[in-house]
C-alpha cells in the first residue's frame, strides 16, 4: 500500500469535527479514482486449489465496471517476457536477487537495462513487418520475408533494432540539473 499511496495519493485537508480545538491534521489519502485489486492463489502439491479477489482500494464492483475482470494476464506475460533474462524479478527468487544485486539500487539498474534491452534489442514476432520483395539469406534456406521489429521501432523512436553493444555505448544526455 505505501508504494501505491506515494505515486497515487495527496495531501488532504479534513473539514473540523467541532468549533473549538486544534484542527486535524492533512492525511496523504489515495486518489478518488484508485482502483487496486489483489488476486490471492493457494496451491497446495503443485495445483490451484482456491483463486480469492481482494480489493485494496476502491470496490469490488468498481474493479470489475473498470477492468472487466480482476485479471493477473498483463502480470504474467511481462513475468514470462522478463524471466529468462532476469528471475529474481519474477518472484521465486526475490531475495536471492537483492542479495546478488548489492540491495534494491543494483535490481533497479538490471530492471532498468532490461527494459532497454527488451524494447530496443529484442524483435518481437508479433511486430514483424513483411517485406516488400523477399531477401535471399546467407547460405542454404529459403528467402527472408519478414522484417524483425521492436517495441522502440513500433513506437518510432527508433529505426532499427539495436544491438547490446549499441545500448551500452550509447551516451545519454544530460538532465536539467537543479540550480
Amino acid at each position: 500500500m505505501t508504494a501505491l499511496l506515494t505515486h497515487y495519493g495527496q495531501w488532504v485537508h479534513l473539514p473540523r469535527r467541532q468549533a473549538t480545538g486544534p484542527a486535524p491534521k492533512p492525511r496523504w489519502m489515495p486518489l478518488p479514482g484508485l482502483l487496486y485489486a489483489q488476486v490471492i492463489k493457494t496451491v497446495a502439491a503443485r495445483r490451484l486449489v482456491d483463486v480469492k479477489h481482494r480489493v485494496v482500494f476502491g470496490t469490488l464492483v468498481a474493479v470489475r465496471a473498470g477492468t472487466g475482470a480482476v485479471r493477473l494476464a498483463h502480470q504474467y506475460r511481462l513475468c514470462r517476457a522478463r524471466q529468462p533474462d532476469h528471475p529474481p524479478a519474477c518472484g521465486r527468487c526475490w531475495t536471492a536477487g537483492q542479495h546478488a544485486l548489492q540491495g534494491r539500487g543494483g535490481l533497479r539498474q538490471q530492471l532498468a537495462l532490461h527494459h532497454v534491452y527488451y524494447n530496443f534489442c529484442l524483435p518481437h514476432a508479433s511486430l514483424r513487418q513483411p517485406l516488400s520483395q523477399p531477401e535471399p539469406t546467407k547460405g542454404i534456406g529459403s528467402a527472408k520475408t519478414w522484417q524483425p521489429w521492436t517495441p522502440a521501432m513500433a513506437a518510432g523512436l527508433t529505426d532499427h533494432v539495436w544491438t547490446l553493444r549499441e545500448v551500452l555505448l550509447f551516451r545519454v544526455p544530460p538532465w536539467p540539473q537543479p540550480a
